[in-house]
């Protein structure tokens, strides 16, 4: 986690690198969430321990509609990725 000078108690730190895939590469994946080309849905672990998410943006489709409490501020994405693919990941990802 990384602190943030400004109001929030942790901010995306953009020169944190990737460092490794959680999961499987798309490709690997049972269930075809690619066709070999582009748009690949992914999850990598960066370098400060942080995670990026590689999946559709439908921020705005699920705008109206979020659960009581959530909330998607303006420099934030909701990003929706496979099942198939947070599944491969569960086992590159610790308990605590």
């Amino acid at each position: 986690m990384t602190a943030s000078s400004g109001s929030r108690p942790w901010e995306a730190d953009p020169r944190a690198t990737f460092a490794r895939r959680l999961g499987k590469h798309p490709t690997e994946l049972d269930e075809p969430t690619t066709d070999g080309k582009d748009g690949c849905p992914d999850i990598w672990e960066l370098s400060n321990g942080d995670v990026a998410v590689i999946g559709r943006d439908l921020t705005e489709v699920y705008a109206g509609r979020l659960p009581e409490g959530v909330t998607v501020v303006h420099d934030e994405r909701l990003v929706v990725i496979p099942r198939v693919t947070i599944v491969a990941a569960k086992q590159d990802i610790p308990d605590a």
